[in-house]
C-alpha cells in the first residue's frame, strides 16, 4: 500500500509535515470530518444489506413472485458483494481516496434510483446488484482510512464508531423494513434511501480529499476471474442450501460450492505468486498475523451468529407468533439500538484496557442468548425475545470493535488496505453461512417433526429450536477463542518504531526474500 500522507486543510496555512498519524495522539479537525462522512454514508450503503429482511412477502405479492425468485434480492446482493470486495484493497492501493468514495456513492445512488423506479423484478434485481457494487467499496475504505490516520492510542474510541456501521445497521435494517412496508409500498424502502444517498455525493464533494498517493499497479485479471467465481461460487451455493432443503432451487448448492472452491485453491496460489512482487489482488501476507488470525475466525462466529439470528427471528415472529412486519421490526429495534450505544463505549475501553477484558464478557454473552434461544415457543412472550435479542446485541458489542481493531492493528500499514478486504470478504462468506446453516436447520428440523406427526406450527417451533441449538454450540467456540485475545504491541512513545516493528504498533520485519513480509506478533 502505498505511504498516506496526512489530509491537506486548505483553511489551514501550517507548514505541510509528512510526519504519520501516528506521531501525536491527536485527529486533526479535517480527519476527523472526512471520517465522520465516511461513517454515515458507510452507514446508508450497509443498511441496505438487510433493509429487505421483512419485505420479501409483501414484495412477492406485489410483484408475483414466488419465495425462491424474491430471495434473489438478497442473494444477488451477497454476491456482488463478495465479488467486489476482494478487488478493494488493490482498488484502494492504486486509485486516490476521493475517487473510490465517489465512484461508490454515484453507484449506490445509481442503484437506488434504479430500484426505486423499477417497473418489474428484473430491473428491481439490476437496482440492488448496481448498490451492492458501491456497497462493497465503502467498508474497506472506512477501515483503511481509520487505521491509516488514527494513532494506534485512539483506534478503539474511532473503531467503536465504525461498529455501529459494521453491525447496527444490518442489525436494524429489519427494523426501518418494517415500519416502511407497514404503512408505504416497498418502493419507499429505496426512495427514501435516494436523498440521503445524494446528500453524501453533495457533502463529499466539499470535505473529500485525497488522502495518500496512489500508486501505479495492474490488476491481474486472471485472479479478478478467479476471485468472481471462488467467492461468488461459494456464497451462492451457502445462500441456496436453505431453499435446497425444501426443493425450492435450479442447481443444487453442491455445485457451486464445489466450483467456488476450486477456484479459491487458484485463487490462493495465483496471490501467493504474485504477492512475491507486491502485485497481488488480494495480499494474503496479512495472514501471517496471528492476531488477525484468530480475531478473523472469531468475527466469523461472530457474523454468522448475528446473520442467522437476523434472518431466523423474523421467521420465528411471524410464521409461528403471527406478529405483524412492524412488530417485527419494532421487537429488533432495541437490540439495534443497543448495539450502538455499546460500540463507542467499548472503543474507549479498549483503548485502556485492550481487548481481553471485554472479548471474553461478549462471548459470553453471545453464547447465554444463543442458548435462550433454544427455548423459544409457540407462546414465548415479546418481552422475553427483545430481552434475548438485546443480550445477543450487547455481547456482539463487546466483541467486535476489538476484534476489529486488535486484528487490523497487527499489520503493517501497507497491509491495512487488503486486511480490511480480506476481514470485509470473509463477513459476507460468514453471512451466508450463518444464514445456510440455520435456515437448512429449521428446514430439516420442520420436516422431521412433521414426519412425525407434528402440527405445522409444532413443526416450525422444533426447526427454529434446532437452528439455534446449533448456533448455541458454535457460541462455545468463540468463548474459547476469546480465551486468546490480546492487544497489537504499541509503538514507543515519542520516537520513531524499533526497528521490525511498523509504525502502527505490530509489525514487521522484512525477511531476505524480495517482496515478502515476516509478520510476528
Amino acid at each position: 500500500m502505498p505511504r498516506r500522507e496526512p489530509i491537506h486543510d486548505p483553511s489551514d496555512t501550517t507548514p505541510a509535515t509528512t510526519a504519520g498519524p501516528a506521531d501525536t495522539d491527536q485527529i486533526p479537525r479535517h480527519v476527523k470530518a472526512v471520517i465522520a462522512l465516511l461513517l454515515a454514508a458507510t452507514f446508508v450503503v450497509i443498511l441496505n444489506e438487510t433493509l429487505l429482511a421483512v419485505a420479501l412477502t409483501p414484495l412477492m405479492e406485489a410483484l408475483d413472485v414466488t419465495a425462491s425468485t424474491a430471495q434473489w434480492l438478497t442473494t444477488a446482493f451477497m454476491l456482488t458483494m463478495a465479488v467486489v470486495i476482494p478487488m478493494t484493497g488493490a482498488i484502494i492501493d492504486r486509485f486516490t481516496t476521493r475517487a473510490v468514495y465517489f465512484a461508490a456513492m454515484v453507484l449506490f445512488a445509481l442503484g437506488t434510483l434504479v430500484a426505486a423506479l423499477s417497473p418489474g423484478f428484473e430491473v428491481l434485481l439490476a437496482g440492488r446488484i448496481i448498490q451492492a457494487s458501491g456497497t462493497a467499496l465503502m467498508m474497506p475504505l472506512l477501515m483503511t482510512t481509520i487505521m491509516t490516520f488514527v494513532p494506534a492510542s485512539r483506534r478503539g474510541a474511532m473503531m467503536g464508531l465504525a461498529t455501529i456501521v459494521i453491525s447496527v445497521a444490518p442489525a436494524i435494517g429489519p427494523t426501518v423494513s418494517g415500519l416502511i412496508v407497514d404503512s408505504l409500498s416497498w418502493r419507499w424502502l429505496f426512495v427514501l434511501t435516494l436523498p440521503l444517498s445524494v446528500a453524501a455525493l453533495v457533502v463529499g464533494h466539499r470535505l473529500v480529499t485525497n488522502i495518500g498517493e496512489s500508486r501505479p499497479a495492474r490488476f491481474d485479471l486472471f485472479s479478478v476471474l478467479l476471485s468472481a467465481i471462488a467467492f461468488g461460487g461459494l456464497v451462492y451455493g451457502l445462500s441456496s442450501i436453505g431453499a435446497a432443503s425444501q426443493g425450492d432451487v435450479p442447481v443444487q448448492p453442491r455445485y457451486p460450492l464445489i466450483i467456488g472452491a476450486l477456484a479459491l485453491a487458484g485463487f490462493v496460489v495465483r496471490q501467493f505468486r504474485l504477492q512475491r512482487r507486491d502485485s497481488a489482488l488480494l495480499d494474503l501476507r496479512a495472514f501471517g498475523s496471528r492476531t488477525f488470525t484468530m480475531s478473523l475466525v472469531q468475527m466469523v462466529i461472530v457474523m454468522a451468529s448475528l446473520f442467522g439470528a437476523i434472518i431466523l427471528l423474523p421467521i420465528y415472529t411471524q410464521e409461528v407468533l403471527h406478529f405483524s412486519t412492524l412488530k417485527t421490526g419494532l421487537l429488533m429495534l432495541p437490540g439495534g439500538l443497543a448495539m450502538g450505544i455499546c460500540g463507542p463505549i467499548v472503543g474507549r475501553v479498549y483503548d485502556r484496557v485492550g481487548p481481553g477484558p471485554l472479548v471474553l464478557p461478549g462471548a459470553l454473552c453471545v453464547s447465554a442468548a444463543m442458548w435462550a434461544m433454544t427455548r423459544l415457543d409457540g407462546g414465548s412472550h415479546a418481552g422475553y425475545i427483545v430481552g434475548v435479542y438485546v443480550v445477543l446485541s450487547v455481547g456482539l458489542g463487546l466483541m467486535m470493535t476489538p476484534l476489529f481493531t486488535s486484528g487490523l492493528g497487527s499489520l503493517p500499514m501497507q497491509l491495512y488496505s487488503h486486511g480490511s478486504a480480506i476481514l470485509a470478504t470473509l463477513q459476507q462468506l460468514a453471512g451466508a453461512a450463518g444464514t445456510a446453516l440455520f435456515i437448512t436447520l429449521l428446514a430439516t428440523g420442520a420436516t422431521d417433526a412433521a414426519k412425525n406427526g407434528a402440527t405445522e406450527a409444532a413443526a416450525r417451533i422444533a426447526g427454529v429450536n434446532d437452528a439455534f441449538t446449533m448456533g448455541a454450540y458454535i457460541s462455545l467456540a468463540a468463548i474459547v477463542l476469546a480465551l486468546f485475545a490480546r492487544r497489537p504491541r504499541r509503538r514507543r512513545p515519542g520516537g520513531e518504531a524499533p526497528v521490525g516493528v511498523d509504525a502502527a504498533g505490530d509489525a514487521v520485519v522484512p525477511s531476505a526474500v524480495p517482496g515478502k513480509l515476516a509478520l510476528r506478533d
